[in-house]
């Protein structure tokens, strides 16, 4: 009886604390942009523990910690719906990620889900996380472990095989899948077998995020793949850092968001995420074409000992530098991490022609990109965008606002600028100097529309009973700092953030207090 009352006492303690004029943190003074599209207001917040317990005047009430947000935007943690999470066991601290604002992840994308999936989450909960994150299940992932890096269909029996794992995935808390339909093993893969497998994520909730087939020449037909996948499986696609591609399809981006407006006439649910750079990232293999690297790199080197396989690779990779990714021009592909030059980290494929004593040729560059991806590959940055369709992109109503970015630690290797700075880039740059969008969009942008991919029903809004996910940012100075030539560099402008209730940016000052959780879908 004795047991029974103390734990009675301790519940009404609890509640009457929740209820109470005293609070664990009050946000005072501070504009608050609420994630929905309405106006912002001048209102208080009360936190306890990790909920959002109180809205409205507070100057009365008291908290352990009172923070005078005076000057401040006041909004919820950004979601990034694109991440790239492999160093999280090192970087469990997301340091890079948490400066921008950003206090929810979802991770594997491009079909580069963790496999097993159920023991990655465990793990993670076990090593302790400093954002929310949550993991698609990959399709690349998936397909390779079932039939390595074959370049085929597969059998019935394979099928079956790669739709348990799906389904496991789901059971075990993925948000849906992700496909990297550009990269090996995905380009093997026919839309059949793409649908197949999004079926078991729609039958669970899940959603489906590709990196779409192509983004280049043959983006539109692309795009129509994507829609038909989303009718044929009854599942919410995301066409993930929509972009298009090389010079002759600057402009194009009219078209690609018409078939998204048709396809919503519908009644599909296609949305998309974009990051506000005129840039992309991957690897340097994405110049040579697909069927040249099936079956791995022994294949690929064995493919280049005959000469005519040679010369066909090597029209594959100037026709890519010419329409797609190489934009035209062996200066716009940057070398970001290459582990066996690093002094090419941050120089141009017409650099390293240059220092070889070559001629910066298309057919010399070419030759650059095979012995690159012989000695390992290497990752790059690829300036093949026009700004007028990031700019088109990000107005849509439905785009999303994601990093696409890595965590990183500063001063490793020669990242793309977007894993320090895509969230206050939108905001300074985008929202205060362009007036692309307005603050109530760009804030929309980040934090309710991807939570309402996600299907979080308790993060993405400031809203009593939401968990307290809040980033606090000076509008006057947020802005990104990374550049294409000095990337390593936070942004300024972010002063606060809270995780689940606790500080882990504190007057600019980062807190590696890990107070993330590792969210699993239909169970967070």
């Amino acid at each position: 009886m004795k047991k029974i009352l103390c734990l009675f006492i301790i519940l009404v303690s609890i509640i009457n604390c929740k209820n109470s004029t005293t609070y664990d943190v009050i946000i005072l003074n501070g504009v608050v942009y609420d994630g929905s599209l309405d106006e912002p207001a001048l209102v208080d917040i009360g936190i306890y523990q990790d909920e959002i317990v109180a809205i409205g005047s507070l100057s009365n009430k008291k908290a352990k910690r009172i923070i005078d947000a005076t000057g401040l935007f006041v909004a919820p943690g950004f979601i990034d719906l694109h991440a790239h999470l492999d160093p999280i066991f090192t970087h469990s601290d997301c340091e890079s990620h948490l400066r921008q604002g950003v206090t929810t992840s979802l991770g594997g994308p491009d079909g580069g889900g963790p496999v097993p999936f159920g023991i990655y989450l465990d793990s993670l909960d076990r090593k302790g996380v400093g954002m929310n994150v949550g993991f698609l299940a990959g399709h690349n992932s998936i397909r390779k472990k079932v039939m390595n890096m074959e370049n085929r269909d597969p059998t019935p029996t394979e099928l079956n095989q790669m739709k348990l794992l799906v389904s496991d995935a789901m059971d075990k808390g993925a948000f849906g899948i992700s496909t990297g339909l550009k990269y090996l093993p995905g380009s093997f893969s026919k839309v059949d077998e793409i649908i197949e497998l999004s079926k078991k994520a729609s039958e669970k909730g899940g959603i489906y995020t590709s990196h779409l087939r192509d983004e280049g020449l043959e983006v539109l037909k692309a795009v129509k793949e994507a829609i038909l996948i989303s009718e044929k499986a009854s599942i919410p696609v995301i066409l993930t850092h929509h972009k298009v591609i090389g010079k002759p399809m600057w402009g194009k981006s009219n078209q690609t968001l018409e078939l998204v407006d048709k396809a919503r006439e519908k009644g599909l649910d296609i949305r998309l995420d974009q990051y506000p750079y005129n840039a992309s990232y991957t690897g340097i293999s994405v110049l040579i074409p697909a069927w040249a690297r099936a079956g791995g790199d022994n294949a690929f080197n064995e493919r280049l000992k005959d000469r005519k396989l040679r010369d066909s690779i090597k029209k594959g990779i100037i026709f890519n530098i010419l329409n797609d990714r190489g934009g035209d021009d062996l200066d716009r592909v940057q070398f970001a991490k290459v582990k066996w030059m690093p002094d090419l980290e941050g120089k141009t494929l017409k650099f390293w022609c240059k220092t070889k004593g070559l001629s910066p040729s298309l057919e010399n560059g070419a030759e650059l990109v095979i012995e690159a991806q012989v000695n390992g590959g290497a990752s790059c940055i690829f300036h093949a965008m026009d700004e007028n369709d990031v700019i088109n992109i990000m107005r849509h109503p439905q785009t999303m606002i994601a990093s696409d970015g890595r965590l990183v630690k500063l001063g490793d290797g020669h990242p793309h600028p977007r894993w320090y700075g895509t969230f206050p880039r939108v905001l300074g740059r985008y929202v205060r100097e362009k007036k692309v969008l307005s603050m109530e969009e760009a804030i929309h942008k980040m934090t309710f529309l991807p939570a309402k991919a996600m299907g979080l029903k308790d993060r993405g809004l400031i809203k009593i009973g939401n968990k307290a996910d809040i980033t606090l940012f000076n509008p006057n100075t947020i802005i990104d700092n990374a550049t294409f030539t000095n990337p390593h560099q936070f942004s300024d402008g972010i002063e606060y953030v809270f995780v689940n209730g606790k500080l882990a940016v504190d007057q600019t000052e980062f807190k590696p207090i890990k107070s993330g959780l590792v969210l699993r879908k239909n169970k967070s």
